[in-house]
């Protein structure tokens, strides 16, 4: 599935190129590289649907339909808390949140076990403390010059850092560790299963917990956006209003912009008013496929 997300952000970039003239499905696959019918294939075995079909998923107008539901929606996500188990984000999320001392300290006395591993959206990095994860992203290769993207090898403690880590974690400690980060990954989207497969049992997924590195604002952000279940939006607006900042759309846009665990607080939920997708840390492409993958999940009976 790794390299299918490889070919349908490829897709999605070729695709917001050339919107105007509305490629055909041949001409897309002439682009990639690959015959219509490979295309078709690796579209149904990713994301459930056909090309076409899952292109629809990425209009403002699909958009806005979700936005007219929000109101019931976030009336009982907010009193539910957290979204429960669900077809496609079947995990419960604890938080732990560091206290502002210990987040001004840049995470100095704490150790980070970390590692690179293939998911449904591309090679992701994951790092995680003692009491959870800390640290989830999609790096490019061109931001990894060190070669830390190979998931392979074992524990080695000469592995080059990923600048982003250290940038969010100045003064921890630093474990390399691609088998315990490998095994992580799989948890985390053990709920991406392809469509049809049974799902295992709520009770063989203990709970995932986040240990979190914020201000007091940025965590009740993200609390909030734990609680948006998945193939559905919510705008900056709605949020701000959650969090009872009714004016602080700005801030909170902010906030969602430093969410330091990708996925797992799902920051690819929150779009704009008028229907549009907006930008994402990891790049407007992988939320939109994101965002496309969980409405055609939502599809699918």
């Amino acid at each position: 599935m790794h390299g299918d997300y490889e070919r349908v952000e490829a897709a999605i970039r070729y695709l917001e190129a050339n919107a105007r003239q509305h490629p055909t499905l041949d001409e897309l696959a002439v682009h990639l590289g690959l015959s219509p019918g490979h295309l078709q294939r690796i579209f149904r075995r990713w994301a459930g649907v056909s090309p076409k079909r899952f292109l629809q998923f990425l209009t403002a107008q699909h958009a806005r339909t979700l936005l007219e539901s929000r109101p019931t929606l976030l009336e009982v996500a907010w009193e539910a808390g957290l979204s429960g188990p669900g077809r496609l984000h079947d995990l419960f999320v604890g938080v732990h949140a560091m206290t502002p001392a210990q987040a001004r300290a840049g995470g100095a006395g704490v150790e980070l076990r970390w590692g690179m591993h293939p998911s449904p959206f591309g090679m992701c990095l994951l790092a995680a403390t003692e009491l959870g994860v800390a640290f989830l992203s999609f790096p490019e290769p061109a931001q990894d010059p060190g070669g830390g993207l190979d998931p392979g090898g074992g524990l080695n403690p000469d592995a080059p850092l990923p600048a982003e880590l250290v940038r969010y974690w100045p003064e921890a400690g630093f474990r390399h560790d691609p088998d315990g980060a490998g095994r992580l990954v799989e948890r985390i989207f053990a709920s991406t299963r392809p469509p049809g497969a049974a799902a295992p049992e709520a009770a063989d997924r203990p709970p995932l917990t986040l240990h979190l590195r914020g201000t007091n604002f940025q965590i009740r952000v993200w609390e909030a956006l734990l609680r948006i279940p998945p193939g559905r939006v919510v705008t900056y607006g709605d949020l701000a209003r959650a969090v009872d900042l009714p004016s602080g759309a700005r801030a909170v846009g902010t906030a969602v912009g430093r969410n330091p665990v990708s996925w797992l607080i799902p920051c690819h939920r929150v779009i704009r008013e008028t229907g549009a997708f907006g930008q994402y840390r990891w790049g407007s492409a992988r939320k939109k496929a994101m965002l496309g993958w969980e409405a055609a999940r939502d599809q699918i009976p």
